[in-house]
């Protein structure tokens, strides 16, 4: 008995060994290079076992419909603040900044799920995991990282949620009240009517579901943007009666409408690579990424360009407060945005909800799970459209919460994600990670100011009676 526990000690002692050995950077055993190689072998790609998932095409609308809403209408006013050439300049700019963040963004995911061995991860997870398989320092705030983003995601996407009633109920009551004087209804009224169509439209609850949907809210958008271009083209001025380049002092301004606008859909990123059929077509040359976002810029530049040039400073919030009002296809066109609205509403929904379904998921029964989740969708709809209803002026708050967290969800975090994750895998040569980064983080910080700025604008104007300043504000208020 002695004898064999001997044998084993010893045994031990000679794999302690070898363990030693393989682990001396100049000693390669061929038990070090089989390890190395079964941890390169985790693929998060063919682990993903979807049930519906995603082509490229219809991952590609989805992104273009989260990016393309009513911010692009607001872009004129953008243009306003900084003139014809810099304003060009900086939508390109603003434009591979946010292509870039996000880039970053999900390779960093898509490596992070290798260490955690996982397929896939949420925006939230994303966060949580690159600080608990980050730098020591940092590995215990992963939790913390992963719920203070998981949260400000749900409350960002449920604000912008009441904004699009809003944005309905106004359009609908804006061009109803011309067309049935005799019916006039309260936005209060118009912002309960859609109350059922939304419950339908938000029990669905996969992504390729909504393809439909996303492909008729872009027929529809573009058919908008048509009826705008119209305008915005007929009987153009010269290039000479516009500023090529204004004032520095309202380059703020533009860089926040912009890159908080612009930002809209990054909640919906992670979703859309999360339920690919081919994840690996995501990022790349083409890539849905790129493709979605050059088409986004230049939609994004020509809508800004052409209509600050029309409009000049006239330039409303929304370039189709500008439209003629006694036009039978400029009303149409306002009709048409808030349908478009509307179809996005489920799109956007599915973020908040994504975060719901996870916690769900630690519950340890499956008993009565399609009634709960039914009931938390009807409740939050209900409430979000009650909210709306109660304060038709809310977008004026919600558009400072927009501001602050669409300029650190798409820009900030992002640019700390990258850093963190790099932190002990390497900076690069004169660690321009790092610098580029920090870089990043400062444009994110001046969104955020600016764009806070420009939401307490729209309030103090609100309450002065003056509409035509607030950028938002106008985007939204048809009433």
């Amino acid at each position: 008995m002695e004898k064999d526990d001997n044998i084993t000690k010893e045994g031990r002692d000679n794999f302690n060994s070898t363990a030693e050995l393989t682990s001396n950077p100049g000693f390669q055993s061929s038990l070090s290079i089989t390890s190395k190689t079964d941890e390169k072998l985790y693929n998060p790609f063919e682990h993903r076992n979807l049930e519906h998932p995603n082509t490229v095409f219809g991952s590609i609308l989805h992104l273009l419909k989260a990016c393309l809403g009513s911010g692009i209408l607001a872009m004129p006013a953008a243009f306003k603040n900084c003139g014809l050439i810099a304003g060009s300049i900086g939508t390109l700019l603003a434009g591979l900044v946010c292509i870039h963040t996000i880039h970053i963004f999900v390779k960093a995911s898509q490596n992070i799920c290798i260490d955690a061995k996982k397929p896939s991860m949420s925006f939230a997870e994303t966060c949580g995991a690159v600080f608990t398989y980050g730098p020591k320092s940092v590995q215990s705030w992963g939790g913390f990282v992963k719920t203070l983003v998981d949260y400000s995601m749900a409350l960002t996407y449920i604000s912008v949620l009441c904004v699009y009633i809003v944005f309905i109920g106004s359009s609908f009551k804006e061009v109803l009240d011309v067309a049935l004087p005799e019916y006039q209804l309260s936005i209060q009224m118009y912002c309960f009517m859609t109350l059922p169509l939304l419950l339908i439209i938000c029990q669905i609850r996969n992504l390729k579901y909504l393809v439909p949907f996303s492909a008729i809210a872009n027929i529809m958008i573009l058919v908008v943007f048509a009826i705008t271009m119209y305008y915005m083209f007929v009987d153009l001025p010269p290039l000479s009666e516009r500023e090529m380049v204004a004032d520095i002092s309202q380059w703020p301004l533009f860089l926040g409408n912009t890159v908080i606008f612009a930002m809209e859909g990054i909640g919906v990123v992670m979703p859309v690579e999360n339920e690919m059929a081919n994840p690996q077509k995501f990022l790349g040359c083409p890539g849905v990424l790129n493709i979605s976002m050059v088409i986004v810029i230049i939609l994004y530049a020509i809508f800004g360009f052409f209509g600050y040039l029309q409009f000049g400073d006239d330039v409303k919030g929304s370039i189709t407060l500008n439209l003629p009002q006694n036009s039978i296809i400029a009303k149409s066109a306002t009709l048409l945005m808030a349908v478009v609205i509307f179809l996005s509403f489920a799109l956007q929904f599915y973020v908040p909800m994504e975060m719901i379904t996870r916690l769900l998921k630690k519950r340890k029964s499956d008993s009565y799970e399609n009634v709960i989740q039914i009931a938390i969708r009807v409740t939050i709809v209900t409430i979000t459209v009650a909210i709306a209803a109660a304060f038709p002026n809310l977008e004026l708050v919600i558009s400072f919460v927009g501001a602050v967290f669409f300029s650190t969800l798409g820009l900030f975090i992002p640019a700390v994600v990258d850093t963190v994750y790099h932190w002990d895998r390497g900076l690069g040569k004169f660690n321009y990670i790092l610098w580029k980064n920090a870089v990043i983080a400062v444009v994110s910080i001046i969104a955020l100011v600016s764009g806070a700025y420009v939401s307490i604008v729209g309030m103090i104007d609100e309450f002065s009676g003056d509409h035509d300043i607030g950028l938002l504000n106008n985007t939204l208020s048809y009433t």
